[in-house]
């Protein structure tokens, strides 16, 4: 069947159940991800020019990597946890995930303290022109984002060219990496870095949102996680993960991802045309009762081989585990410096409204542990 023309495009094409979306998930060659006319690394790419590129991002995600960048985030965490307020009301995702996932990647990509700001206005500029849907707005304000990047990447190459030679942090690191043997152009690390970032900052702030929620609502997992936190023979990291994982299959802030056929196809009961956008449905598939039953049931264990929060496939998350890391420690330091997370009366959550997933804002009231009092020293 011949590709459709310009001038008759056709629908875009909606994958809901969980069969569907893994099939077209796990057929890269007839579902492509090259769909956008920006450059996109490695995520808007397809065969071999993807796997070389992928090699790249993956090698700053490995298990070691994510292990080394863990007590960083434990101390951003730590400290956040500590400056939110007992017995009053607070929106977690405003007044914690967001700062949580800008100081956090900003210190493991060693980028200065005084962007913290910028980048929180950046985040809340970026959310406004994506709900908007104006591509002019849009457009804007990714330039922003790339013209914070480039000056970046710019100041490390002079230092190199003043004569230091050792990388002293990631995107040093990056800006002098190759892919294969050529050096990666500045275009290039540009997009690597916003995927990691402007890609990250908003969806780890409401994957905190989803997660919180899920607890506020749910008194006795957190005690249950707090009881497993304490346990003698150490933190069972594996099942946190599972947990968290099963919060954002629940409440998951991952709305979609594009793809385009590169040949016709029938998949679940549709005749799919060459040339056709197709949209998978992480929501609905992470929600589909033909393999979860209750999509609402709390079930880490059972539901974890089928959980699709991060993709699957060639094109899965790279940074899941980072990402996952992340959570981990801001979970486990919330509830180690409480006793209740409970849903603040009155106020009510909002709903971030497509393009966007999750919650927008939660409003939630901590009951903090009494902890002793630490004096500075006085000596001189």
């Amino acid at each position: 069947m011949p590709a459709p023309s310009e001038e008759t495009p056709l629908e875009p094409l909606w994958l809901h159940r969980h069969a569907d979306v893994m099939a077209a998930a796990l057929d890269p060659d007839t579902f492509s991800s090259a769909v956008s006319t920006h450059l996109n690394v490695p995520n808007g790419m397809d065969g071999a020019e993807h796997t070389r590129y992928r090699a790249v991002v993956d090698k700053y995600m490995t298990r070691e990597r994510t292990a080394a960048i863990e007590p960083i985030c434990q101390a951003v965490a730590e400290d956040l946890v500590a400056d939110i307020p007992s017995g009053v009301p607070v929106d977690v995702v405003g007044g914690l995930g967001r700062r949580y996932a800008v100081r956090a990647q900003s210190q493991w990509l060693g980028w200065p303290a005084e962007l913290e700001d910028p980048l929180l206005q950046w985040m809340e500029d970026n959310h406004g022109a994506t709900r908007s849907g104006e591509l002019a707005e849009t457009t804007q304000i990714a330039r922003r984002f790339d013209a914070i990047i480039t000056n970046l990447i710019n100041s490390r190459r002079m230092a190199r060219v003043g004569g230091r030679s050792t990388p002293v942090d990631p995107t040093d690191e990056l800006a002098h990496d190759f892919v294969g043997n050529a050096p990666l152009l500045l275009t290039e690390i540009v997009s690597i870095l916003r995927n990691w970032t402007a890609g990250d900052l908003g969806t780890i702030s409401r994957c905190v949102g989803s997660i919180v929620n899920h607890l506020a609502q749910n008194p006795e997992l957190q005690q249950d996680l707090r009881s497993r936190l304490l346990n003698p023979a150490g933190t069972d990291t594996a099942f946190l993960d599972a947990a968290i994982d099963e919060m954002l299959r629940i409440e998951n802030p991952f709305l979609s991802n594009r793809r385009k056929t590169t040949q016709a196809r029938e998949l679940g009961g549709h005749s799919i045309e060459a040339g056709r956008r197709v949209y998978l449905d992480w929501v609905e598939a992470n929600r589909d009762p033909a393999v979860f039953g209750d999509p609402d049931a709390y079930r880490p264990t059972q539901n974890a081989a089928s959980n699709l929060v991060y993709g699957i496939g060639k094109h899965v998350c790279p940074g899941r585990g980072l990402s996952t890391m992340e959570l981990r420690v801001a979970t486990v330091e919330l509830l180690n410096q409480t006793t209740a997370i409970m849903p603040a009366p009155v106020l009510e959550n909002v709903r971030e409204t497509a393009p966007l997933g999750g919650f927008g804002s939660v409003h939630v009231i901590l009951t903090k542990k009494e902890f002793p009092a630490v004096h500075p020293s006085t000596e001189g």
